[in-house]
C-alpha cells in the first residue's frame, strides 16, 4: 500500500511516499480502508523528533493521527464493528499511521462515523474532538453558567472546543485575529480578544477554566485570569509529573518533567488554582458521544482546506504556518 513515512527526524525534512506492507490485523483490530486523514501540529512535532523520548517510534514509520474510512476486515474477537461500517478514529499512540491507504486499529479506539458528515469532515474531528472533550468535560468538569477561556479560537482545537463549551452551557472567551472574529463568534464565542491589539490578561478575570494551547509566556499569564479554585489545562506543555507516571516513563525522564513544570505548578499553588498537562488519548466511546452531538447539530466541523493524498507534504507545511482556520484534511480515496 502507499503511505507517507518518516525516515529520520528532521526539522526541515519531508515525508517520503513509500510502498509499505498492509498492516497486520490483530484479534481485536479492525482494518480500515482510509478515505481521508487530517493533519495536526502533533504530526509535525513527531516528524521533527520533539516527542521521540516519550513516543519512541521505530523508523521508518507512517505518520498521521486522524482517520475516516470503511472497515474491510475484522479480527476474530471484534464485536462492535463489521465489514462495510463507515468509521472514524484517532488511533492510539504506538499504532498511528493514517497517512496511508489502510490502517489497523484496536476496536476500542474506533467509532461509527457521524452520518451527516462526509469522510473528509469526519476525518477532521477525532484528535481535536477528543482533546476538547477530555479537557472540558473530564478535566475541567465544565458546567452550565461557568466561564471558560479557550485560546486560539480559530484553530483546530479552538473551533471544536468553543462549540462544545457552548453546548455545556458555559460562557466562552477566546483569542483571535480581527479576520477570524466572525468565525469564532459564529461558533458561539461570547468574548473575543484581538490578540494583535489587546492583552487578554488585562481583559479577562474570574474564569473557572482555561484551555491553554500556546507558549510558556501565555501559559503564565493564563493563570492570572482564573478565579480561586479554577483549573488551567494545557495541551502545549509543559508535561507534569502525573503525565510521566501515566506514560510509564523512567525515573530520569519523570524528574526532567517535574523540573520543566515546577515553575508553573508553584505559581498555580500560590494563586489557589490547579495546573495540569493533557496529552489526549484514543477513546472510541468518547468519539461515539461526540458523533451524537454532531448528528444533533450541536457541533459542526470546520475544515479549512482539503489536499489530495500526493500533496501530503504540502498539507503538513500549510498546517505549520499556523494560518489554518479549523482543520486541514487529506483526501486519500
Amino acid at each position: 500500500m502507499k503511505a507517507f513515512v518518516v525516515d529520520k527526524y528532521n526539522k526541515k525534512g519531508t515525508l517520503r511516499l513509500a510502498e509499505m506492507p498492509e498492516p497486520e490485523v490483530r484479534d481485536n483490530d479492525v482494518l480500515v480502508e482510509v478515505h481521508a486523514a487530517a493533519v495536526n501540529l502533533l504530526d509535525s512535532k513527531i516528524r521533527t523528533g520533539e516527542f521521540k523520548l516519550i513516543l519512541p517510534y521505530r523508523r521508518p514509520f507512517i505518520l498521521g493521527h486522524d482517520v475516516a474510512g470503511t472497515v474491510v476486515r475484522v479480527g476474530p474477537k471484534v464485536r462492535k464493528f463489521k465489514v462495510g461500517d463507515n468509521v472514524y478514529a484517532r488511533p492510539r499512540d504506538g499504532r498511528i499511521g493514517t497517512f496511508a491507504e489502510f490502517i489497523a486499529m484496536d476496536e476500542a479506539d474506533v467509532a461509527l462515523k457521524p452520518e451527516n458528515l462526509t469522510m473528509e469532515e469526519a476525518a477532521s474531528i477525532p484528535l481535536v474532538g477528543l482533546t476538547a472533550w477530555q479537557a472540558l468535560v473530564e478535566r475541567a468538569n465544565l458546567k452550565k453558567g461557568q466561564k471558560v477561556f479557550i485560546q486560539a479560537g480559530s484553530g483546530g482545537v479552538g473551533t471544536f472546543a468553543i462549540q462544545l463549551a457552548k453546548h455545556l452551557g458555559a460562557t466562552v472567551a477566546t483569542t483571535a485575529s480581527a479576520a477570524s472574529t466572525a468565525l469564532v463568534k459564529g461558533l458561539g464565542a461570547d468574548v473575543v480578544v484581538d490578540y494583535r491589539k489587546d492583552d487578554f490578561e488585562k481583559v479577562l478575570s474570574g474564569y473557572d477554566a482555561v484551555l491553554n494551547s500556546q507558549d510558556a509566556k501565555t501559559l503564565e499569564k493564563s493563570l492570572n485570569v482564573l478565579k480561586p479554585g479554577g483549573k488551567l489545562i494545557s495541551i502545549s506543555g509543559p508535561p507534569d509529573p502525573e503525565f510521566g507516571r501515566k506514560q510509564g516513563l523512567n525515573l530520569i525522564l519523570r524528574m526532567v518533567l517535574r523540573l520543566l513544570s515546577r515553575s508553573v505548578r508553584a505559581k498555580a499553588r500560590r494563586l489557589g488554582v490547579t495546573f495540569s498537562f493533557l496529552f489526549m488519548w484514543a477513546q472510541g466511546d468518547q468519539l461515539s458521544k461526540i458523533a451524537a452531538l454532531i448528528e444533533s447539530g450541536a457541533i459542526r466541523p470546520v475544515v479549512d482546506r482539503v489536499f489530495p493524498f500526493e500533496a501530503t507534504n504540502e498539507a503538513l507545511a500549510y498546517v505549520e504556518t499556523g494560518r489554518a482556520k479549523g482543520k486541514v484534511v487529506i483526501k486519500i480515496r
